[in-house]
Formats: structure tokens, sequence, C-alpha cells
């Protein structure tokens, strides 16, 4: 397939970069910088946020069989004003690549958009986000839902939860972790840490990535994830064990948010069925 991948050089994008590269699509990386893409892809720097587009934007990307639009601006960052301000170029980008042709189109979502919720999150669950972030994904969901029936175009709708690996580039608490332990600090000040998660590592996210924009069968939202809650104390003693950090929690040094969920995680029915039927391929 010909695959074009926005937000290329972004955490998640470098590595389904890698994996669509692996499974041996043609793919279009689009960013802004791609100095961390793999080379066999096709480099395309693009600002996708500049809000004026070719007629034949879809001809000038390559006319691929699908766009995977994972590009975004300060997503580790809530509530940067940012993501109100961005939402309306997201759109115009994406219509604009309707509009010119596209007929499979997959954008990355975020658990963010559902906000608080206690229990297994599914397509039909609602959505009632509480900060910039999952407000503008979610305004960008419902919009494109619209755009895509009107144009006959296939919409995929990849909801991710909470991400660990390539540590370093993200913003979580693993990355502030392994920070700390570089710095050479014991002691690490946490919560109770007794809320519990759906933790899926990168490289098997960007892998179920991969696999849903290989696939027009099974649209819609679909979480990527592992669907399984973790409690953040047992993910976090795991990873600290796991990468050998010299390094211990202080349970209780900073209280437990209120707008934190006591047991969140995806319902992961739709990518099991997706990979299910990858392997017998």
């Amino acid at each position: 397939m010909k695959i074009l991948v926005t937000g290329a050089n972004g955490y998640i994008g470098r590595h389904v970069v890698f994996q669509l590269l692996d499974k041996g699509h043609d793919v279009t990386a689009c960013d802004i910088h791609l100095n961390e893409v793999d080379k066999k892809a096709t480099l395309k720097e693009f600002d996708i946020l500049s809000g004026t587009y070719d007629d034949n934007l879809y001809g000038e990307l390559g006319k691929p069989d699908v766009c995977l639009h994972m590009a975004w601006r300060n997503g580790f960052v809530h509530n940067s004003p940012t993501h109100i301000g961005d939402l309306s170029n997201h759109h115009k980008f994406l219509t604009a690549l309707l509009d010119s042709g596209l007929k499979h189109l997959a954008v990355m979502g975020t658990m963010h958009e559902v906000g608080y919720y206690e229990g297994a999150i599914d397509e039909n669950t609602p959505c009632n986000p509480i900060s910039f972030y999952g407000i503008a994904k979610d305004a960008l969901r419902r919009s494109m839902i619209l755009s895509a029936k009107s144009h006959d175009c296939v919409l995929q709708w990849i909801r991710a939860y909470y991400i660990v690996g390539d540590d370093l580039k993200s913003n979580s608490i693993f990355a502030k972790l392994r920070t700390a332990a570089l710095e050479g600090k014991t002691h690490f000040p946490f919560t109770s840490g007794k809320n519990k998660y759906d933790f899926i590592d990168i490289d098997e996210l960007s892998m179920q990535i991969a696999a849903v924009v290989e696939q027009e069968n099974i649209s819609g939202i679909i979480n990527c994830c592992s669907g399984q809650p973790i409690s953040l104390a047992e993910r976090v003693e795991s990873f600290i064990k796991e990468n050998g950090l010299n390094i211990q929690l202080d349970y209780g040094a900073f209280p437990d948010r209120p707008y934190d969920s006591p047991c969140v995680y995806g319902d992961n029915s739709k990518i099991k069925s997706i990979l299910s039927q990858r392997n017998e391929h």
C-alpha cells in the first residue's frame, strides 16, 4: 500500500513508519522536520498547519491509498491553547485531502476525548473532555465523521491510552523516572499509585496502528490498547525493575488528583479482531 503518515517525526509517528516499512509498504513520511524518520521512507517536509493547500493536495502528497494523520502540536501539554487554535487547520488539511480524492483516512485520537470515566471505554462511550487537548481531538473526530461520510471515505479513529517506551522522548511519569535516575536521585515523590490504567508499549502500539491502516473492513473508533487495567504502582515498580533503575518510590508524597479515574481502560475487541485477521493472512 501507499501510506501517507503525517506527524511522522513525532513520538509515536517514527515507530509507526518503521512498522509500516517493515511490512513492505510504500511510506511517505510527512512533517515539518524529518531528522529522526527512517530514511527508507519517502521524506516530505510539509507544514500541514499552514492553512493554505493546493487544490490537488491528494496528488501533491503522492495519491496515497490511506492517510494516517498523526500530526499534532503539544500533545503532552494538555491545556496548551494551541490545541484549540490549530483545530481549524487540521480540519482544513484533512478536508482538502478528501476534496481532492482521498478514500481512506485514519486519524490518531486519544482517551482524553472521553474525559472522566470509570471502566472500559468502547466506541459508544460518551465523550465529555476536560482539557483543551481532549476538546480539540473530540471536535476533530466529530467533524471528520461528517466530512468522511459526505465524501464516501473510510474513516478510522485510532484511540490511544497510556504509552510506555522510548521514554526520554515522552513526557510521562516513565520519562520523569528515567530523568531522575540519570540525575542520580534515589527517591521519587509519588501518589498512592492505586489508580488503574491501560498501559501499552510503544512498539506494540505502533504495530497495532499499522495493522489498523492496512485494512478497511473494520472502521470507526478503534481502541489501540492492551484492554487490561493495571495499577500505576504495579506498572511503575515493574518499569524500575525492568530498567535496573536505582530509585525508590515515596508513596503518598503527592495526593491523588480528584479528576483521575480509579480505573479506566480500553475495550480492545476491535483491535483483537483486526490482529487475528492479519495473522490469518
